[in-house]
């Protein structure tokens, strides 16, 4: 048996392929089927004289996601999937479908296609967002393994809050009187872990209880969070880059081909490649506010300029839509002209709900960076503004100590900031990476845990790192799903894991 990702192997050779009826349609003597095989699609091609009467009809009536084994010969053609097809001389049904396949070659409403998951999963464009995600997920733990960092697991359940209690998922740990929460992060574990090996990175699964249905949050999502002792805020951002460079770059490498799937523009990811942008929090208030200029315009005509770009679009999909809809009522059109046209439609009054949601959001960025107030965190709308700006990833440091976690160093050379760091993502991608250096002052640390409000017997054993081994380090954290979302240049976060936990979703 073979796979469709070696079929380039054996060229003009026989070879034996199961999988699964993706798609297919037929005319006079011949069944054109899309096959796929867990690996890749290929077209496979059923002749009636080849493969006989009876193969041919079963081909022929066979439901959409039926399995089968196909055995037939591997021809080059560069116009077909995958650049390859298999001239089939032999086919065996293994299960046949049930009629009337969900997912049918159509189009479909998000809410119906997240209510079937289970089976949107086997698309072609959830295909290749998995197969990144597979790559990305490779990349990290090469990227530390082969610096020595030792991958270590922190707990899911914990005792304790790490970015505030306001979003913990709480739980009875066997006791009434005892709680127990969902972790928000290993980062606390993590520094008591590197206070061991030195350079640690945990990997897990993370929670959030927000009731939130934006296109950046999830309840439940994965984080990579390193910690290193002996690191300061500069060596931490260094590394940072390093590692989201190498992320992507090998994504880039070995994942040409679903990228070309997801028609990801690789323009913006390919400038990872140049150093990073890195401005303190106050210059970049500058940028987004509009009181600087970068590349000779300021925010607002950027904003300005992507609002006219929209309205033409929508004029555009308008005027399309009115055309197509004349043509299906003009009574002109065949069958399957009427149906593809109809189809078209669909598709265009998806993009058009698109469109409108974009100006909408432009208008909501506008607002928001003309109102934005200094001292205050960034919202995805002022991410957004200020990552348009610039076409490569932004890092923000030196951030106001009232917005970061308590547990993030203040700099003793900039009275009131905290020594953390955010990358932004470019495209209007937002926070991927949030770090810093953590507080090392025992006496700061625990006026930090009562300002935070937060219990301070639950974090003693936290403070005796600072009691005994004290050394300066720092970490930061990376959210999986929204770098799976920026590199595959996806919408909504829901797309980039294959069950996506989120406010009102626990199925499928």
């Amino acid at each position: 048996m073979a796979y469709i990702k070696d079929l380039a192997k054996y060229e003009g050779q026989d070879v034996e392929l199961k999988g699964w009826n993706a798609q297919k349609r037929d005319s006079k003597g011949l069944v054109f089927m899309v096959f796929r095989d867990g690996t890749g699609f290929c077209q496979a091609v059923i002749n009636l004289d080849t493969v006989g009467e009876q193969s041919f009809e079963a081909a022929k009536k066979l439901p959409q996601e039926s399995s089968l084994a196909i055995t037939g010969t591997v021809v080059k053609d560069e116009r077909q999937i995958g650049g390859y097809e298999i001239q089939v001389k032999q086919l065996t049904v293994i299960a046949e479908a049930e009629e009337n396949y969900p997912i049918s070659p159509k189009e479909h409403g998000t809410d119906f296609l997240m209510d079937n998951r289970h089976l949107w999963l086997r698309s072609r464009r959830q295909w290749a967002i998995m197969r990144v995600r597979n790559q990305i997920i490779f990349a990290i733990h090469t990227f530390f393994q082969q610096r020595d960092f030792v991958q270590m697991d922190a707990p899911i359940l914990t005792g304790n809050a790490c970015e505030g209690t306001t979003n913990l998922f709480e739980t009875e740990y066997y006791d009434k009187d005892v709680k127990a929460y969902l972790s928000q992060s290993g980062q606390l574990y993590g520094e008591a872990m590197a206070m061991a090996q030195g350079l640690i990175y945990t990997f897990g699964p993370t929670f959030r209880a927000e009731k939130s249905k934006t296109r950046r949050h999830l309840s439940e999502f994965w984080m990579i969070e390193p910690e290193m002792a002996f690191y300061d805020l500069k060596m931490d951002m260094d590394l940072i880059e390093d590692f989201v460079r190498f992320v992507v770059t090998t994504v880039l490498e070995k994942c040409a081909a679903e990228l070309k799937v997801l028609e990801r523009d690789t323009t913006y990811l390919d400038r990872v490649k140049e150093p990073f942008i890195r401005m303190k929090y106050e210059a970049a208030v500058d940028v987004i506010k509009g009181e600087k200029e970068v590349g000779g315009r300021n925010s607002l005509q950027m904003l300005d300029e992507e609002e006219k770009a929209l309205k033409a679009d929508e004029a555009r999909i308008l005027a399309e839509i009115a055309d197509r809809e004349a043509k299906i009522a003009g009574g002109e059109l065949k069958k399957g002209e009427i149906n593809f046209n109809k189809n078209k439609v669909d598709q265009l009054k998806n993009e058009l709900k698109d469109n409108a949601e974009k100006l909408a959001s432009v208008a909501q960025w506008r607002t928001s960076a003309l109102n934005f107030k200094r001292g205050d965190d960034f919202g995805g709308a002022d991410e957004t503004v200020l990552t348009k700006m610039f076409g490569q990833p932004v890092m923000v440091y030196n951030w106001p100590h009232e917005v970061k976690a308590f547990y993030m160093k203040e700099d003793e050379t900039d009275k009131g900031y905290a020594k953390g760091v955010d990358l932004l993502a470019p495209e209007g991608y937002g926070e991927v990476v949030g770090g810093g250096e953590r507080e090392t002052n025992i006496e700061r640390l625990k006026g930090k845990i009562i300002e935070h409000q937060l219990p301070m017997e639950a974090f003693e054993w936290y403070l005796d790192m600072r009691r005994f081994g004290n050394v300066p380090h720092s970490g930061f954290g990376l959210g999986l799903e929204r770098l799976v979302a920026w590199i595959c240049g996806l919408q909504h976060i829901r797309e980039t894991i294959p069950f996506p936990r989120s406010y009102g979703r626990l199925l499928p």
